[in-house]
This record gives structure tokens, C-alpha cells and sequence, in this order.
């Protein structure tokens, strides 16, 4: 077993974890963050995306223990004073999901493009999302809401 301390969504958590657990095990399992779904564990889909540190991480390719002293944000630690976080707005809005596994990995790859790229094209909102899958082919919505939360309602 292993000693770690990290903080997800704001609260610090310190457990004692087995050096092989998945990030994405502990947050589901250990913290009971079950809105980063496990989706493939060969991190092909994205759809446990979630940020480390600043970056995106597929949380079923990264240990827990490589998040020890780090900080953590899932798609539950979006939203503040109880408002969705714009990216979560647009999605609802704009009918970006259908059985909404995708969803959260989609977010949180959007949320990272944003910060990048304040105004993506609708290519660039593609190309970034390439690594994120939508089983539900949920991809023309799924485009709108980024560009909508982009504040660029125009490009398509």
C-alpha cells in the first residue's frame, strides 16, 4: 500500500491506495465520483477524461498513485454555487448527448480546448475531440455545444 494525498474537486482526500489502482478506480470506487464513467480501460474512448494538474488525462491510463501532491478535476467539480459550468449548459442546450456515456470525457476535452482556443472553428472543435468517442455518433450536437459555449453560435 501506498501513501497518497490529492486534491479532487477542491476537497483534499489522503489514502492509502495499491500502487497499481487506476485514477479512474479511485475516483469511482474509493471517492464515489461516479460521473467519470469507465468506458474501454485502454483509453481509446475518453470518456474518463478528467484534468491533472491543468491537463487532460484519461484517468484509466494514469496510476493513482502519479496524482499523489496533485489536483484533481472531474466533470462533477464544473459546475460553482450550483450553476452548470458553460460547457454543460451548451451540451444540455444544444442536445449534445444521447446516452450521455461520452459525455463527461467530451467536456472536460472541450473545457481543455477552450481554454486554448477561446473561438475553435467547428473543424478545430473535431479535430480536438478526436480522441473522445460517442458511441451514439452524438458528433454534429456534440460540435454545436462547444462552438455555442464558445460564444460563436454562427459556425457549424
Amino acid at each position: 500500500m501506498t501513501r497518497i494525498a490529492v486534491k479532487v474537486d477542491g476537497t483534499t482526500y489522503e489514502d492509502e491506495v495499491e500502487p497499481r489502482l487506476l485514477l479512474v478506480h479511485y475516483l469511482r470506487d474509493r471517492l464515489g465520483l461516479t460521473g467519470t464513467p469507465i468506458g474501454c480501460d485502454t483509453s481509446n474512448c475518453g470518456a474518463c477524461t478528467v484534468e491533472l494538474d491543468g491537463q487532460t488525462v484519461k484517468s484509466c491510463s494514469v496510476l493513482a498513485v502519479q496524482a499523489d501532491g496533485g489536483e484533481v478535476t472531474t466533470v462533477q467539480g464544473l459546475a460553482e454555487y450550483g450553476e452548470w459550468h458553460p460547457l454543460q449548459k451548451a451540451f444540455h442546450e444544444r442536445h449534445a448527448l444521447q446516452c450521455g456515456y461520452c459525455t463527461p470525457g467530451m467536456i472536460m476535452a472541450a473545457r481543455d480546448l477552450l481554454r486554448e482556443n477561446p473561438s475553435p472553428t467547428s473543424d478545430e472543435v473535431r479535430h480536438a475531440l478526436e480522441g473522445n468517442l460517442c458511441r451514439c455518433t452524438g458528433y454534429q450536437n456534440i460540435v454545436r455545444a462547444v462552438v455555442a459555449a464558445s460564444g460563436q453560435e454562427a459556425a457549424s
